[in-house]
């Protein structure tokens, strides 16, 4: 089903355009001041001017230098939307700067911004999770979301929100869940991302399978992919019409197979067939992850007699241009030659 997309309008009584008029050229300590100010026009305004300054990554650092992140922490919790919008915007597009994402991890914002992951206002919301979202590309940052407790709430609002929210968490899930797994399984995460793996847009199907792969490169992980029945629906992704799908769900899969109840699993799905398939495709972006995968489903005596069958398959890769297919065709021969 289509949804809105999550507008950024300002309600009909505000004039944006009278902020650069009463701040353009004043100096950011003035507009801190007015950042502070008791009255809500002016916080406003002030807000919209610093919108526009803090695409400048100099604006930027001055602004985190003179103290503007303390300000804007409390606007956050602000009773009036127009000044919750204009701050997380703020948030957001500093964010996008490398300095910005440093100062507001060092500052945080992050445990601030966790309570507007209820806010009634949609575009609020989307400002947050894009927030979220550059936060958790840096080290720190993924680390400041897990120590915010942020992953069991994520997880559960991939169930609830709109489409292009529910993207951006996947992308800070995958991001967190890098680095540590067990509170997301803990929140039912496979549970939640085996029911995305269906779902009609091809951008979350597509981030739904990058979170497991991530997932999956967890010895935890891959216990929990078998348990909940993932792999077979992994396997039916193959066939998917996106080849951004079919890189990510053959890359958890690959992932996954390591041990013996993921391979198990996926013979039991036949995933041999359409993996070959993807393998035979020059220009797929899941070759690679398909050469792997198959490689493990080879060390299974069943598996090793089916790809006897299709060793030129693997032959014709050792021509490709890619010496990581090559190579990886090398192995997966060695391992379908391979005697008892």
């Amino acid at each position: 089903m289509a949804q809105p997309r999550i507008s950024a309008y300002l309600p009909p009584d505000i004039d944006p355009t009278k902020a650069a008029l009463a701040f353009g050229r004043r100096a950011l300590p003035k507009l801190n001041e007015e950042l502070q100010s008791p009255e809500l026009l002016r916080q406003q305004r002030a807000l919209m001017a610093l919108c526009d300054l803090v695409h400048n990554p100099e604006k930027v650092y001055e602004a985190i230098a003179l103290g503007f992140l303390d300000s804007l922490k409390t606007l956050l919790v602000h009773q009036d939307q127009t000044v919750r919008q204009k701050t997380t915007e703020v948030l957001s597009v500093m964010a996008s700067h490398s300095i910005g994402r440093e100062g507001l991890i060092r500052s945080g914002v992050i445990s601030a911004l966790a309570g507007l992951l209820d806010d009634p206002v949609d575009i609020c919301r989307k400002n947050t999770h894009q927030t979220f979202d550059m936060l958790a590309k840096l080290p720190a940052g993924a680390g400041g979301v897990l120590r915010a407790g942020l992953i069991p709430p994520l997880v559960l609002r991939l169930k609830t929100e709109l489409d292009e929210i529910q993207e951006l968490i996947l992308e800070t899930l995958c991001n967190c869940l890098r680095v540590e797994v067990s509170e997301a399984l803990a929140a039912g995460a496979i549970t939640v991302l085996k029911e995305k793996l269906s779902h009609p847009c091809t951008a979350i199907r597509s981030k739904a399978a990058w979170v497991l792969l991530e997932i999956s490169s967890h010895a935890e992980g891959k216990i929990a992919l078998c348990k909940e029945e993932v792999i077979p629906v992994l396997v039916n992704l193959l066939e998917d019409t996106q080849p951004e799908v079919q890189a990510n769900s053959s890359g958890a899969l690959m992932f996954a197979l390591v041990t013996p109840q993921g391979r198990s699993s996926a013979m039991g799905a036949e995933a041999i067939p359409p993996l070959l398939t993807l393998v035979a495709e020059e220009t797929s972006k899941a070759r690679l992850n398909a050469i792997k995968t198959l490689t493990l489903l080879a060390e299974l005596p069943e598996g090793r007699q089916t790809l006897l069958d299709h060793r030129d398959t693997f032959l014709r890769c050792l021509d490709d241009p890619s010496e990581a297919v090559q190579r990886a065709a090398e192995i997966a021969l060695a391992v379908i030659d391979w005697k008892p």
